[in-house]
């Protein structure tokens, strides 16, 4: 579980990016400069140390485009913000306009951990008090349940590779179920509709969303997903 320390420099950079191009976009110098109110020319050669560290692809004048590295950081990084902003204001009742910075703050030196037992406590969020995603855990399980059964936070590994949410998906993209996120019963609900772990599944960005639904392909069967279970069913694309 444990890896090198980043700067809460570099970590403020790629939550950015991820913010703006978490499914592969292109994210432009001046958008980067503008919301972390940082001069372009600033901003250019911190891209290029990023690039340098294989967190992003780089192109001059055009923009950065975070690699699969650069991905597994920033989500983590901004799952940890999302979940102290929902801490901070269901738990602490810290008003609303301060908690982006405070949570800002805290994010950078919240441990895994902690991370966990935050989620834990507030019962698998899937939605930040903006009503952003919350990414997936970093972890290896399949779902919240398994997460429970392991007591042991040692013996907790990583997962290889990066997961979006149905509900984060913009583009024409296939890829695996591979983690399902929340209580007995929103799990219980999703497996009714016959979706599982390892099931394929083709999201068309043409048809959605629509009326609160996510219309998506399943092993071959189309599928009307509510808003609340697309938050929850991660893919590997």
């Amino acid at each position: 579980m444990t890896e090198g320390k980043i700067s809460e420099n570099i970590e403020e950079y790629l939550e950015v990016l991820y913010r703006n191009g978490s499914n592969g976009e292109q994210v432009s110098t001046t958008q980067i400069s503008k919301e972390l109110d940082i001069a372009p020319g600033s901003v250019t050669q911190m891209l290029k140390k990023l690039e340098n560290l294989g967190y992003i692809t780089y192109t001059p004048y055009k923009g950065a485009v975070l690699t699969d590295e650069g991905m597994k950081i920033a989500q983590k990084i901004t799952r940890k913000h999302r979940i102290l902003e929902k801490f901070l204001i269901d738990v602490l009742k810290i008003k609303e306009e301060n908690v982006h910075e405070q949570a800002c703050e805290m994010e950078h030196t919240l441990s895994d951990e902690a991370e966990r037992a935050l989620c834990t406590m507030l019962n698998n969020p899937d939605v930040c008090p903006e009503d952003n995603i919350i990414p997936a855990c970093s972890f290896d399980f399949d779902n919240c349940n398994q997460c429970y059964s392991q007591k042991d936070f040692d013996q907790i590994i990583n997962r290889e590779f990066n997961l979006l949410s149905i509900s984060e998906l913009n583009s024409n993209v296939e890829g695996t179920i591979s983690f399902i996120r929340g209580n007995d019963e929103l799990l219980d609900d999703i497996s009714a509709l016959g979706i599982k772990i390892g099931d394929t599944l083709k999201f068309d960005s043409e048809n959605n969303p629509k009326a609160n639904q996510y219309l998506v392909t399943i092993n071959d069967d189309e599928l009307d997903i509510p808003v609340e279970m697309a938050n929850n069913i991660f893919i590997r694309i």
